[in-house]
């Protein structure tokens, strides 16, 4: 995926969705958040903290709404995209100009800016029992190296590529991470940790 340093950018490389992006631009620009762009695409923040984001998929375009687990949902739009695995963000997705109601959004981004004021949030599970996954632990068993720089990783990182080597569904799939992420691990650094300062 393209990174993009602007909104201007990222709109401008759109193949689809750019009219209706910018129109959902204009709503969320005159609320009270400020514009950036984090993970390539744009973000809206409220006192520093990531309250909206925006992007264009294939089949439809969309917010997602960074605490939005918390969010009343009075007009039953926020979807979980990866149910049983994502806590907090919800996604509300748009197949046309049509779908963009400004009232609505703009009191869906209200509330999650009050939310925010009051410290509200999805916390993270910690603590959890972390499940390495065999074909991580086979790896790291025959790479003492490995083995004690993956023991040395804070617990978050260790989930992380756990988790990496967990969600493939294919055995072959797994091989191929799990060959990926060991001189990433060697060197002590997160699966994640490119996208931690965007």
């Amino acid at each position: 995926m393209k990174r993009y340093k602007t909104v201007d950018e990222y709109l401008d490389n759109q193949s689809q969705w750019q009219e209706e992006l910018r129109e959902l631009r204009a709503v969320v620009l005159s609320t009270e958040l400020q514009e950036c762009v984090k993970w390539g695409a744009p973000c809206y923040e409220f006192d520093g903290k990531n309250i909206v984001g925006m992007a264009g998929f294939k089949s439809y375009f969309g917010l997602w709404f960074h605490n939005g687990a918390l969010l009343k949902d009075t007009g039953g739009v926020l979807i979980n995209a990866q149910d049983g695995k994502t806590k907090a963000l919800r996604q509300w997705r748009f197949k046309s100009k049509q779908d963009i109601k400004k009232r609505a959004i703009k009191a869906y981004i209200k509330e999650a800016i009050e939310l925010q004021q009051q410290g509200k949030s999805v916390k993270p599970a910690r603590n959890a029992p972390i499940e390495v996954p065999a074909e991580l632990k086979k790896a790291l068993a025959k790479n003492r190296g490995a083995q004690k720089a993956f023991t040395a990783l804070r617990p978050g990182l260790q989930r992380e590529y756990a988790n990496y080597i967990a969600e493939a569904k294919r055995d072959e799939t797994k091989l191929k991470r799990v060959g990926k992420i060991l001189p990433m691990i060697l060197d002590g650094i997160g699966l994640n940790d490119k996208y931690r300062n965007c």
